[in-house]
């Protein structure tokens, strides 16, 4: 059964700062390769078949770390959220805004201002998967491992719809992820992944 990586980006400066980094293609920082690179000193990082990522530089940087060797397909529905009027900033910055006070109210469902729902957002990475997913198991036995380098709000997105996790019970640091098993008649017919693992251990 093939093995499904998801793997967040590292860190770029906006992260440092917890800054809403959705559409701002802002590249790693000089903390978050020397983590990246850590991390694939350790034997964080296993090998794969196919390589899969979003077009967002932190993204396409940290997939040329880790696998120096292979060019990955780009895929821009995995792009991370827009966060509309509240992009680059942080809670210190938003704190008395308002309409921010108005989204953490509703949990993070209603609209960022000026971008995208998480509804919407969530759609849009769940479509472009499950056509991965179909183009996986066209030949399962070749495609034995794939990874996905991607934001932490696509993994979310992701495990929430597939694997079971609450929305936010699915966040991983920087450099971090997950691991899921692709079992070909458990997904037709419930669409659901199995044995989810955080990478280097048990969730």
């Amino acid at each position: 059964m093939p093995e499904l990586i998801f793997i967040r980006h590292g860190q770029t400066a906006g992260n440092l700062r917890h800054n809403y980094v959705g559409r701002t293609d802002e590249p790693l920082c000089p903390e978050g390769i020397a983590n990246l690179q850590q991390k694939k000193a350790a034997g964080c990082y296993p090998a794969t078949d196919w390589l899969i990522c979003s077009p967002m530089q932190r993204c396409k940087q940290t997939a040329a770390l880790i696998y120096p060797q292979l060019r990955p397909d780009l895929l821009e529905d995995l792009r991370e959220c827009d966060f509309g009027d509240f992009e680059n900033q942080n809670y210190q910055d938003l704190c008395g805004n308002a309409a921010y006070q108005q989204w953490l109210d509703s949990n993070g469902l209603m609209p960022f201002p000026g971008g995208e729902s998480r509804e919407i957002f969530a759609a849009r990475c769940c479509r472009c998967f499950e056509q991965v997913v179909e183009q996986i198991l066209v030949d399962p036995k070749f495609l034995q491992r794939v990874v996905f380098v991607v934001h932490g709000g696509t993994i979310m997105a992701l495990l929430a719809a597939y694997a079971g996790l609450d929305y936010f019970d699915a966040m991983c640091e920087n450099g971090g992820g997950y691991s899921c098993v692709l079992e070909k008649n458990v997904w037709r017919q419930q669409k659901r992944l199995l044995q989810l693992q955080v990478l280097g251990g048990n969730v």
